[in-house]
């Protein structure tokens, strides 16, 4: 997964073991849209996800009686999203036109790109193709659900080619922070388009492996229709540094530490943990894994051969008290200081197994996500109080981005020489500084387009056009065992209550006559506290039954009239009284 955001959540029991619900969406307002003819035989460009947020990716490509995705992906929420586990993109597009959805075609493993395939894929029973590492996570992330059985997943390879109706699908190596990332070509009866996924260019890669520069400048040769690039970092100048300068830190570190050295990266930085491997093997230390997640990846990627190491340097998290402190590391999940994670259980003393003590060494290998620099502070400031000694990026160069700077993007822009381009995956600023370097090589203002969430670009006879129209593309938001049952309203409510408390009115009434039985019981939670506010309490209560007495007499058929007088003139009344807002709940019971 991508080192901003995108990296992999910490999944919480609620997760697991359920049958996928077919979303329902929640959709912000969108600009209206026009009736501007649409041409039926062109090629259509249309993303759900990836443009203007980090995550979520997913891209349509549709022509005539086809249509193809190019990943489906999943994002964390935002800070007014609350208790949201995480974000999938509206397929509400592909429900209508599943008759035509040919397949979706994955660029590589990272949650951002492949997390919203249980929710979206067993409910259209379309196709799934990804290399082999992705495939393996992808059918591990099924086996958690129901009703996924019948999900397949195809595993290509370098050199293979996919045919899925009119597009011919084709496959080029790039470099990324996580093994079998690569970006895809599409031969369209309009011209080829060559999208990127996520990538770097690492020329000394450790693993081997490098980004195929011959395949993209074969294919500019004969200037493809169309360059998808992506933008993460397109406001960085310079390029990259090389994953292979991580290894030799490693092995400073490891050379440095006495006592026990415990890595926390993204669960998904398989290249760290084989440097990790490589510096124990070095240096005679033994090594375990804490963190369901990680585990799961170092599973997949041992399985298929892309972490290499003795079996007999593995001990089981469970037997570590048998290690001594300096034969020992432990490598874990938690890196963005996520709440449950394995490092947060260390650093506050809540872990079973791993206790820091004085002496431990403990490397954060990765870069903060914007919004956890709180959450990551707190984990440092707990594991300095317990004697840990801190190891990041800001005093060793123990990380590296797995997205290119501007040189790299650069480079790809040269070497395509598309005849149209269209920044993705990245914010708005970022798309825009991407369009920058795209001007800065060539590439003619008319022929860059920066799209927004359920665009339509259409592609015919070699000319371009973003239409005025748009197809559905809002949010689904997944909450424990809801999936886009989370709208607006209960977003609204959540927020009222975090920010200024609810406050619940319970009123007992005779059923015939109207009346009340007995003074209403009132409750408040992160609103006042009540036996300090007893005069509120008090003067709040008359309040209540005053509206009720205005009805006394006869009951009516329906209280809802009631029960909305009592939420707007108690909520006005608490407001003039406080300057603030709780949510109020009132409760009417008959007897």
């Amino acid at each position: 997964m991508s080192n901003i955001r995108k990296q992999k959540i910490q999944r919480s029991g609620k997760d697991r073991n359920r049958a996928p619900r077919a979303p329902r969406k929640y959709t912000p307002p969108r600009r209206g849209v026009s009736s501007q003819p649409v041409t039926k035989q062109a090629l259509k460009v249309m993303p759900l996800g990836g443009f203007g947020e980090i995550g979520k990716n997913m891209t349509l490509l549709e022509y005539g009686n086809d249509l193809i995705a190019i990943d489906c992906g999943m994002m964390f929420p935002d800070e007014t999203m609350l208790g949201i586990d995480y974000v999938i993109p509206d397929a509400t597009y592909l429900r209508k036109n599943r008759a035509k959805f040919r397949g979706i075609v994955i660029t590589h493993g990272h949650e951002d790109h492949i997390g919203a395939i249980p929710h979206i894929v067993p409910e259209l029973s379309v196709p799934v193709y990804a290399s082999p590492l992705a495939k393996a996570l992808i059918e591990t992330r099924l086996g958690e659900y129901k009703g996924t059985q019948h999900v397949k997943i195809n595993a290509y390879q370098p050199n293979d080619e996919i045919r899925l109706g009119v597009f011919k699908i084709r496959f080029f190596r790039v470099n990324h922070s996580i093994p079998d990332s690569f970006g895809i070509i599409i031969d369209t009866p309009e011209g080829v388009v060559v999208h990127t996924g996520d990538f770097k260019i690492d020329l000394t890669s450790p693993d081997g492996l490098f980004f195929d520069l011959a395949k993209l400048k074969e294919v500019g040769r004969h200037q493809p229709l169309l360059l998808l690039s992506e933008s993460t970092n397109s406001d960085t100048p310079g390029h990259t540094i090389s994953e292979k300068a991580i290894g030799e830190s490693f092995n400073e570190l490891f050379a440095k530490a006495n006592g026990r050295i415990i890595i926390a990266s993204f669960a998904s930085r398989i290249d760290r943990m084989q440097h990790a491997l490589n510096a124990a093997v070095k240096f005679g230390r033994r090594v375990t894994i804490s963190g369901r997640s990680m585990l799961q990846y170092f599973e997949a990627a041992s399985k298929l051969g892309y972490i290499k190491y003795p079996r007999e340097i593995l001990v089981p998290l469970k037997e570590i008290s048998k290690i001594p402190d300096a034969k020992l590391v432990v490598l874990s999940t938690g890196s963005q200081g996520q709440q449950g994670s394995s490092l947060a259980r260390m650093a506050f003393r809540e872990h079973s197994q791993v206790k820091i003590k004085p002496g431990d060494t403990v490397a954060l290998s990765s870069s903060p996500i914007p919004g956890n620099e709180r959450s990551i502070s707190s984990i440092i400031n707990n594991l300095c109080r317990e004697g840990a000694e801190v190891i990041h990026n800001r005093n060793m160069q123990i990380h590296t981005t797995g997205h290119a700077y501007q040189e790299e993007l650069k480079t790809i822009l040269q070497l395509v020489k598309p005849r149209f381009f269209i920044p993705i995956h990245g914010e708005y600023h970022m798309r825009v500084s991407h369009k920058k370097l795209a001007l800065g090589v060539g590439v003619p203002e008319a022929d860059i387009f920066l799209l927004e969430n359920g665009d339509i670009m259409e592609f015919h006879a070699g000319k371009a056009r973003k239409l005025k129209d748009t197809i559905p593309a809002g949010i689904v938001m997944v909450d424990g065992l809801g999936v886009g049952d989370v709208g607006e309203i209960v977003l609204r409510d959540r927020q009222a209550m975090a920010k200024e408390g609810m406050f619940v009115i319970i009123a007992t009434i005779e059923r015939k006559s109207g009346k009340l039985v007995n003074s209403p019981d009132l409750i408040s939670r992160g609103f006042v506290y009540m036996r300090e506010q007893e005069e509120l309490v008090n003067r709040t209560r008359m309040e209540v039954k005053q509206i009720i007495g205005r009805h006394s007499g006869k009951a009516p058929e329906d209280w809802s009239n009631i029960r909305q007088q009592i939420r707007e003139e108690i909520g006005n009344f608490l407001y003039r009284e406080t300057q603030r807002r709780p949510l109020i709940i009132p409760v009417i019971i008959e007897v």
